[in-house]
């Protein structure tokens, strides 16, 4: 192996963020969503350890958050004081080795020569160069390979250091269900299911091949080969760049006329356009997001004839996709995506 690769990953940063701005919420729970109003609808951006005590987590309605934690403390989401904050730990990584961003709040980092001989040695270093610089706390995961190194992460929570390689892997994820996989979703984990795989050890040990025939021939032995824990160990320093740019928007007023859903769906997508214009790339994709009444939520997507940037097409592309919604219930939340190419 000539390589250990780093997944760093800044806790509960949103929250952090906040507490860093008014000291005086240190130890109280925090509930960051929407514009902070827990009267109006809309869902939590992040919640503090102290908030998820009380089961408030990323996605739960923020009227829902405000009962089970009436104590709580609710902020407006501040994007411009994330990614600022973000920029400044990202270059101190940087100062380790080569910096793969997957986010605002977590990179894999490949400290090459220097941190191989003492991985957990470079990993507590990075926690007291990232606070010093930041105030920050995070957790590092250490693995042969970034799959191993993101889900260490999870074992080291909070601000700690925990390390995954080939030699444990199935004694640390043999017997957890298949989602604990990073990449692997609840639906995916469901079908699986249906094929009588429940573990990680039960998906690594199936052939690709019966896989395969459930998934088809790409993603039926990617998914083999992530039970086994095989991924890239390769950290490339090249910009991030978003998947895809989208925009939602919770309705305080359910909307019941369908044509004015229409019309909404339309507004987000040029909305989306000059976020797609700005990006220099063009979209391939766009998907459209429906939650209606109280809180169901389902997705269709509608994929270009060819790539394009232009706000009217991706409108078009939106009605489409709109157009396979069956369901007439009363909408509270809409939400475009547009998706780029690889």
């Amino acid at each position: 192996m000539s390589r250990w690769v780093l997944h760093v990953d800044l806790d509960q940063f949103i929250a952090a963020v906040e507490v860093l701005r008014r000291p005086e919420l240190a130890g109280k729970p925090v509930v960051v969503g929407g514009d902070g109003d827990p009267t109006k609808r809309g869902v939590v951006a992040t919640a503090s350890y102290e908030a998820r005590a009380f089961g408030v987590h990323s996605g739960l309605p923020m009227r829902t958050a405000a009962r089970r934690c009436p104590e709580a403390v609710f902020l407006p989401v501040d994007k411009p004081a994330y990614e600022a904050v973000s920029e400044d730990v990202m270059t101190t990584l940087r100062e380790f080795g080569t910096v793969e961003v997957l986010g605002w709040d977590e990179a894999f980092v490949d400290a090459g020569e220097t941190g191989d001989d003492d991985p957990e040695g470079t990993a507590r270093r990075i926690q007291r160069r990232v606070r010093e610089a930041t105030e920050l706390d995070c957790t590092v995961g250490i693995g042969e390979n970034k799959l191993q190194a993101k889900l260490a992460t999870g074992f080291g929570k909070p601000a700690g250091v925990a390390t995954l390689t080939y030699d444990d892997w199935f004694d640390v994820l043999g017997d957890r269900p298949t989602d604990a996989l990073w990449g692997v979703g609840a639906k995916t984990a469901k079908k699986l299911a249906e094929m009588d795989i429940h573990t990680v050890r039960d998906l690594a040990t199936t052939q690709p091949d019966t896989v395969a025939a459930r998934f088809g021939p790409t993603i039926g032995p990617w998914l083999v080969r992530v039970a086994r824990g095989v991924a890239s160990a390769r950290v490339t320093g090249e910009p991030w760049l978003a998947r895809s740019r989208g925009k939602e928007f919770t309705y305080q007023q359910n909307l019941e006329n369908w044509d004015e859903v229409e019309g909404e769906v339309v507004r987000l997508a040029h909305e989306v356009a000059r976020e797609v214009v700005a990006e220099q790339r063009p979209a391939v994709r766009v998907v459209v997001k429906v939650r209606y009444a109280p809180f169901f939520t389902s997705t269709h997507g509608h994929k270009l004839t060819q790539p394009t940037s232009d706000g009217d097409a991706l409108a078009a592309a939106a009605l489409v996709a709109l157009g396979r919604f069956t369901d007439r219930r009363p909408v509270r939340l809409l939400g475009v995506r547009a998706e780029f190419g690889g």
